[in-house]
């Protein structure tokens, strides 16, 4: 990697995880909206800079949130498929967005429901729910005003 790409793998790390120790009481819940998810399709438009950055920030945020090892490793791992998803669909932005928001919902959803003793279905529903905003409502919108800027 170039030095211009590390910097902003390291940006945009910082920034997930961030966003989501700063947001902990949305971020970290079975029910959650994690606004820095918000970042995954940044990967869409920056590649594997965007795809390493979100799966280190949620490394960090995962470890400072103390759900334990499951949810650093998968949630790290649903990030990093999402990532490298949208970035090999970049050329259908909106449907990526949405197969990241899948990626992210059956693999943190299909977990989370262990950690907190509820229902799958609640946990995909709390999961899914939040990665519609995050990825398909505010990430997608996110990648269309920076593609307007981008040279």
């Amino acid at each position: 990697m170039k030095s211009r790409q590390i910097a902003l793998m390291a940006l945009i790390a910082s920034l997930y995880a961030i966003g989501t120790i700063a947001l902990a009481p949305i971020s970290y819940g079975i029910v959650q909206v994690r606004v820095a998810d918000a970042l995954i399709p940044l990967s869409i438009i920056l590649g594997m800079p965007a795809v390493l950055g979100v799966t280190l920030g949620c490394i960090v945020a995962n470890y400072i949130g103390g759900l334990g090892a499951v949810d650093i490793i998968l949630g790290s791992l649903a990030n990093f498929i999402a990532g490298y998803v949208g970035m090999k669909l970049k050329d259908k932005k909106l449907l990526a967005c949405v197969i990241q928001c899948l990626i992210i919902t059956f693999i943190v959803g299909g977990y989370l429901w262990a950690i907190f003793g509820v229902s799958p279905l609640l946990s995909l529903a709390g999961v899914g729910l939040g990665s519609v905003i995050s990825i398909v409502v505010l990430g997608y919108a996110l990648i269309r005003v920076l593609e307007k800027f981008m040279i």
